[in-house]
């Protein structure tokens, strides 16, 4: 299992990079330390893969486009299939970390067009109403798929079989969870265009953040307005374009903190920030210390 501290983004569909994550096993586990992500937050990103977790330790809060919810340690549940979201630690000093299976439907589906695909994979993970399943210890049904959710990270990857077994019980899971669902992939719900109009403009935003970005040029890559561009990023995010561009900006400036020695006056022109003085006064307001303490901070600390 590997230990996960930040998030990275594919160059091409900047979806999120999911290091290790085979095409002949499309399928990774990872503990996921919120602690130590920049702002003991998880920005907001996507991926193809079903992401099924499992809270270890604290509580965190998931937002998705239509939804906020809390999972407090012994829960967990299932964000689906392209679902836009992002997470936050609800603690400020207290460790929260979080046991994550991610894996390509097509693990449970198999081919395309395939019976089990048609009949139990498909139908969930293209359902509109369906973002993020919670599942409570507190519930009979509910507990026996996070047991199961925890037995499956106690297969080791070199043993005999490991596949097979990882798959049978991923697939066990995935029929009690469609049971679960049941009621709700039985309601009514169109998709919302907003979704693939605000993932266009955050492409945008990822290709170009080291440049200068202007609200007629976010807007115009998703084919709106200027107002309709506002409109999606409140709606969907909950933020404002600025402010996006302005918190991914950071992301980018403390990875390159954390991983490098260019200086901060190089680092606060590649991330877009402009002028170093500008650069310090904006990453004091988010992070509460100087880029040169911040660096000092990660590169120096063992864990």
């Amino acid at each position: 299992m590997k230990t996960v501290q930040n998030i990275e983004f594919y160059a091409g569909s900047k979806e999120e990079l999911l290091p290790g994550f085979d095409i002949d096993f499309p399928y990774i586990a990872s503990r996921s330390e919120l602690d130590k992500y920049l702002g003991r937050s998880v920005p907001w990103h996507w991926h193809r893969a079903v992401e099924l977790f499992y809270m270890e330790r604290g509580a965190l809060e998931y937002h998705t486009p239509g939804r906020k919810l809390i999972f407090p340690e012994g829960s967990g549940g299932i964000v689906n299939s392209n679902v836009l979201h992002m997470t936050k630690a609800l603690s400020r000093t207290d460790k929260t970390t979080q046991l994550l299976h991610i894996f390509d439907p097509s693990l449970l589906a198999g081919e395309t067009g395939s019976r089990i695909g048609q009949k139990y994979v498909t139908p969930f993970i293209t359902a509109p109403q369906i973002e993020i399943i919670a599942l409570s210890p507190k519930d009979p049904a509910q507990a026996k798929i996070l047991q199961l959710i925890l037995d499956a990270f106690s297969f080791a990857d070199d043993t005999f079989g490991y596949e097979i077994k990882l798959r049978e019980i991923l697939s066990e899971i995935w029929l009690l969870l469609f049971a679960q669902a049941a009621p709700i992939l039985s309601e009514s719900k169109k998709y919302d265009k907003s979704n693939d109009k605000i993932k266009l403009m955050m492409i945008y935003i990822h290709e170009h953040y080291a440049e200068k970005i202007s609200i007629p040029a976010l807007a115009s890559s998703a084919f709106l307005s200027e107002r309709e561009c506002f409109r999606v990023f409140h709606d969907c995010l909950h933020t404002t374009p600025v402010e996006y561009i302005k918190s991914y900006r950071l992301q980018m400036a403390c990875q390159m903190l954390e991983k490098g020695q260019d200086s901060i006056t190089s680092i606060s022109h590649a991330c877009g920030l402009g002028s170093s003085s500008y650069f310090g006064k904006v990453f004091r307001e988010y992070l509460g210390c100087t880029p040169s303490e911040y660096r000092a901070k990660w590169q120096n600390c063992d864990t």
